[in-house]
């Protein structure tokens, strides 16, 4: 079974922020998929489905960003499953806007909620999915930009890049990540700067 976990904050809030991009990502697999993301396990929602002919539990973890490992460890454990069969999704400020970037492995890069996802773990070795939402403009602060609602202005362009984020989870499940990175890794549009 594959698990893919979307990383982000529950409560109302947070739903239209930069940093729940991971939510909305599962939300819109869920969608797509006919799977529903509402039974409480180890700390996260999940639901239970298929993508692509293979089994796939999509999650959610409610224990807020920063502590999003202290879910998926027991999550893992309890439905054994291993490393090489999760993904994560989840936003990524040193990334601008609209840029993705399927990684095999690698360090969280400062990302607090990876590094809680690695340390709970145990491992670098798994598969995510990073968004970008840098703006492209010097921030007074980042923790205020990932924690207020995306503009109005960015509805259709958040809408289009949560469905480009489920498709390439979709390509991760059906081809393997090497295809999938290929495929979907993306700069931001108009942007020749090569991203981290």
């Amino acid at each position: 079974m594959f698990l893919v976990a979307g990383l982000g904050n529950p409560g109302e809030e947070y739903v239209r922020t930069p940093h729940n991009l991971g939510f909305l990502t599962i939300d819109r697999l869920a969608e797509r998929h006919g799977i529903r993301v509402t039974r409480k396990d180890s700390r996260a929602l999940v639901g239970l489905g298929e993508i692509d002919g293979q089994e796939v539990m999509l999650a959610k973890p409610q224990t807020f960003m920063n502590l999003s490992g202290t879910s998926l460890a027991p999550l893992m454990e309890k439905h054994s499953v291993p490393p090489d069969r999760l993904v994560v999704v989840y936003d990524e400020l040193d990334l601008p806007w609209l840029s993705l970037r399927i990684k095999p492995k690698g360090t969280p890069a400062g990302h607090k909620g990876m590094i809680s996802v690695i340390g709970s773990l145990g491992t670098s070795d798994l598969a995510r999915v990073r968004l970008g939402i840098h703006p492209g403009r010097p921030l007074r602060s980042g923790a205020e930009y990932v924690l207020a609602p995306v503009r109005r202005s960015q509805d259709k362009e958040l809408d289009d890049f949560v469905g480009y984020a489920a498709d390439a989870v979709d390509s991760i499940i059906a081809e393997g990540v090497a295809k999938a990175m290929t495929k979907f890794n993306r700069r931001a549009p108009g942007s020749n700067i090569e991203e981290a």
